[in-house]
């Protein structure tokens, strides 16, 4: 039997969605063991002072087995 666990993160990027969720999975590699699936809970844009996209963010749940 196992045991899983769910940890949010967010992350940015200032190109794409798409590269934030890269960006937050790489990162959460390094850090927990066992990745089987992640979701993207939220996306969020921040806007510059002109109203242009100046940073793409995701909040992501993450799954993972722990060890026994």
């Amino acid at each position: 039997m196992s045991v899983a666990k769910i940890s949010e993160i967010t992350a940015s990027s200032p190109t794409s969605f798409d590269d934030a969720i890269k960006i937050g999975l790489a990162r959460a590699n390094t850090t927990l063991k066992n990745l089987r699936s992640a979701w993207i809970q939220d996306q969020q844009v921040k806007l510059n002072s002109d109203g242009q996209i100046k940073e793409y963010r995701v909040r992501l749940k993450i799954t993972f087995v722990l060890e026994e």
